[in-house]
């Protein structure tokens, strides 16, 4: 088994339990406004800070399955013109894609820890519920990570696609 091959395997396996925290997310936001729409129209008592909970646990849903949605090509890309190019104008297309990506994904890690720390320092709190919300934005730091990774490896897969003859 190749570096790249265990690197890709160590993304999947990363990817997949970041997934499952996603997975977690989105339950509680299903869970949580079943029980207040169930408590606000059968026993007039609805759910206190439940737009709050629902807010912080889209968040944590839509950035830990980020890397999953990579892996398995679930976000939107427009190919139709790349794929007519020849094999190593495509991989070269793709070697500069994926460092954007790359950079892009490092730069929004980098802020989120700045903003997150602001929000640590300024005691930043949800509206209604008052939760902290600097521990999710360091979360979705955490979750970028994995997209980080995804992205060095189409990269260096990319490179070794130029390279073959």
């Amino acid at each position: 088994m190749s570096a790249l091959e265990k690197f890709e395997k160590f993304n999947r396996r990363l990817s997949d339990w970041f997934e499952w925290i996603g997975l977690a997310g989105f339950l509680v936001m299903m869970f949580i406004t079943c029980i207040d729409v169930i408590g606000a129209k059968l026993f007039l008592l609805p759910v206190f800070g439940v737009i709050d909970i629902v807010m912080l646990s889209q968040v944590v849903a839509i950035s830990f399955a980020a890397a999953s949605a990579l892996i398995l090509g679930r976000h939107i890309s427009v190919e139709f013109f790349v794929v007519m190019l020849p094999r190593r104008v495509r991989a070269l297309i793709d070697i500069i894609i994926h460092l954007l990506g790359l950079a892009l994904f490092i730069v929004i890690i980098w802020r989120l820890c700045v903003y997150g720390y602001l929000l640590q320092t300024g005691g930043e709190e949800s509206a209604t519920a008052r939760i902290p919300l600097a521990p999710f934005a360091y979360s979705i730091a955490l979750a970028s990570i994995p997209v980080c990774l995804v992205f060095l490896l189409e990269f260096l897969n990319a490179i070794v696609r130029m390279a073959k003859r």
